[in-house]
């Protein structure tokens, strides 16, 4: 949690990447398309703009550091971009500073 009484804010970034069998009609693994559409139904309308700590369900018992995002990350899109399968989330907290998931 953060020490200022008010908590303080971030703007992440995150890639996400998918792998599995290329759909010969399609020509995709997972359209970009509907893949931002997955990123921001199932993830980013839960986190954008609100305190992580007292506004998201996923943090009210687990600290919001970047490593515990970038794994409720995994575990809410996994399951949503089947039949593709994730095969890795890397979360920016800043221009420098990432955390790079892979599901283990």
């Amino acid at each position: 949690m953060c020490n200022s009484p008010n908590f303080h804010g971030h703007n992440y970034n995150l890639d996400v990447s998918v792998e599995g069998e290329i759909d010969p009609e399609t020509g995709f693994v997972l359209d970009i398309a509907k893949l931002k559409l997955i990123v921001t139904e199932c993830l980013v309308r839960h986190l954008d703009h609100k305190n992580l700590n007292l506004d998201v369900p996923w943090f009210r018992e687990l600290s919001p550091t970047a490593e515990n995002i970038a794994v409720v990350s995994w575990r809410v899109l996994a399951p949503a971009v089947a039949p593709a399968r994730l095969a890795h989330i890397r979360l920016w907290e800043t221009e420098r500073n990432y955390v790079d998931y892979d599901g283990k």
